[in-house]
């Protein structure tokens, strides 16, 4: 079996996520410690014991799924699971930072403070209430990229992740994505929704926040990863330092082009991934995308237990 590991994004937070991992293993529970010491917060109280509203925050949001990914990683290591025997790490827009610190291409510590730091940049972007995202399904990617075009009539509209076959989510200001729900409708999408998301993330009007993140990235070593990257914006495999860096800040105004990569990951021979972390969202995805690819989902012990090596 030729596995690829990969690492989910925003809206798999749960409360409590991570816990019963770190009370089994010293090597997780070291990951939460970390992340905590990073921050100079007790980021693990508030993603244990907290409340959901606090931990969606985008600020927050992020560096907590990153910290439960690598204490599932860290985890695994400690059975007997190497990131180094997988073929390929990838991850769903914030997942790509777990990714990369998994593959030992930056620190734990260091990928906390750049989470924050492009939580708080993608948060302030744009003021409250003057973007949004929407999912809309049953359309593809091309339909949903005419869709976004028509629906802008002046204003940003873009197709931000092109998740699956038959989801692809619009980002862009709210007026422009709200057409865009009833074009799409219009159109035959079976659903358009718009999504309880704080910000229009991978669209042009991230364009501050790519820029804060050129500077916070421009501060931190990046090392070569131990498995290539297939990175969100090209949807391809990469290794070298700086073209991650590029690709990075790149992925803050760009497109998750999340069917793409796994197209690209089977078609380099992946037959089997894992979800390292919170949910099971990825997997779900993975499925309508390519069936034959078998996904498990790791984020508890008992999914641990269940491995067979």
């Amino acid at each position: 079996m030729t596995r690829a590991f990969v690492f989910p994004g925003q809206g798999a937070q749960t409360i409590g996520m991570g816990k019963a991992l770190a009370e089994a293993y010293p090597a997780a529970k070291a990951v939460f410690d970390e992340v905590d010491e990073a921050l100079g917060e007790k980021l693990s109280a508030l993603i244990w014991e907290g409340d959901i509203e606090t931990l969606t925050l985008t600020q927050n949001a992020q560096p907590a799924l990153m910290a439960t990914s690598l204490a599932a990683l860290r985890a695994l290591a400690a059975d007997g699971f190497a990131v180094s025997d997988a073929a390929f790490v990838a991850g769903h827009s914030l997942g790509e930072y777990s990714a990369l610190a998994a593959a030992g291409s930056l620190t734990v510590a260091d990928t906390a403070r750049l989470l924050r730091t492009r939580g708080q940049a993608m948060q302030a972007a744009v003021p409250v209430g003057v973007g949004a995202m929407a999912a809309l399904l049953g359309l593809d990617f091309g339909t949903v990229t005419r869709v976004a075009q028509e629906a802008a009539q002046g204003q940003v509209c873009q197709a931000a992740n092109d998740n699956d076959p038959g989801q692809v989510v619009v980002s862009g200001h709210k007026e422009a994505v709200e057409r865009a729900v009833e074009i799409a409708k219009a159109q035959g999408a079976k659903r358009a929704v718009l999504l309880p998301v704080s910000a229009p993330f991978h669209c042009k009007l991230m364009q501050p926040a790519a820029r804060v993140m050129a500077e916070a990235l421009d501060d931190v070593e990046i090392a070569e990863p131990q498995v290539p990257l297939v990175a969100n914006v090209t949807a391809s495999d990469v290794t070298d330092p700086t073209t991650i860096r590029a690709l990075l800040v790149e992925q803050v105004t760009g497109s998750v082009r999340w069917r793409e990569s796994v197209e690209f990951m089977a078609a380099q021979g992946v037959t089997e991934i894992w979800e390292i972390g919170a949910g099971k969202a990825l997997s779900g995805m993975v499925k309508r995308i390519d069936r034959s690819i078998a996904c498990t989902a790791i984020g508890t012990p008992e999914d641990i237990a269940k491995l067979d090596g």
